[in-house]
């Protein structure tokens, strides 16, 4: 078993007994302990473990608030492999709305670089800006409160807003799921509040996110995992979290 394959099945048996030992992997997987305390540590490394003596346990996390520039450029080649199978999505002459999310960016400059003529309703200064000189794209501003941490505008006014519209794609952005409460949270409330809105006014609802924000927790929730359509992701999920989407009716790209 290749070394990533064996920290698959290691992330598999935390989501199922929400603890590992050392002693039992070494055993299972038929390799040394220490070697399987530099696999731990791994995932420790990558938020999904907390190390304890002679194991670990499934570790949630709440991430920073980046600002707009470190968010972007974070991880920009997990956020293409996503975006460009949102891109795959998209049919000509559709009505997207494109929610603030870095991922959603590249998307939408993706849109940009392509032949489709789109309609895109956004609330994200970066989105309008790149798709702005874009002549083939109708491009459809939602006002409000802006708010600049996250780049973009949110509250009352850009729920009256998108309350007018009806989407075929809405793509939003999350800072954290729980399957465990099918949560679905970010770092602020109007924001929070504003993805719900988004989330009514289209048809088919794809939350865009690395995989790793499965372990990741914001402070306020604001749907409900089962309320998608879709999960797009940059890697395949683990099988205990396939499954519970696979419960939930919610499909995994």
């Amino acid at each position: 078993m290749f070394a990533q394959e064996r920290l698959r099945a290691i992330t598999e048996i935390l989501h199922t007994e929400k603890k590992v030992l050392v002693k039992d992997l070494s055993k299972k997987f038929n390799i040394s302990e220490d070697a399987i305390r530099k696999d731990l540590k791994i995932l420790e490394n990558q938020g999904l473990l907390k190390r304890t003596y002679g194991g670990g346990i499934l570790e949630k996390q709440t991430p920073s608030f980046e600002k707009v520039p470190d968010r972007n450029a974070h991880n920009y080649d997990k956020k293409e492999q996503i975006a460009e199978k949102a891109f795959s999505m998209l049919q000509n002459k559709e009505t997207i709305l494109l929610d603030i999310s870095s991922t959603n960016l590249i998307l939408a400059q993706k849109i940009v670089q392509s032949d489709l003529s789109l309609t895109v309703i956004s609330n994200s200064i970066d989105i309008l800006h790149a798709l702005s000189k874009d002549e083939k794209t109708t491009l459809i501003s939602l006002g409000g409160m802006y708010f600049q941490l996250a780049g973009g505008f949110v509250g009352s006014e850009t729920i009256d807003s998108v309350q007018k519209y009806n989407v075929q794609k809405t793509f939003l952005g999350s800072c954290g799921v729980d399957l465990k409460t099918k949560s679905l949270t970010t770092f602020n409330v109007e924001d929070g509040n504003t993805k719900r809105a988004f989330m009514e006014s289209g048809k088919d609802v794809y939350l865009v996110m690395e995989s790793k924000k499965f372990h990741y927790d914001g402070i306020y929730k604001f749907a409900s995992v089962d309320q998608l359509t879709g999960i797009i992701l940059d890697e395949k999920p683990s099988d205990t979290i396939e499954k519970q989407l696979g419960k939930l009716r919610v499909a995994v790209y």
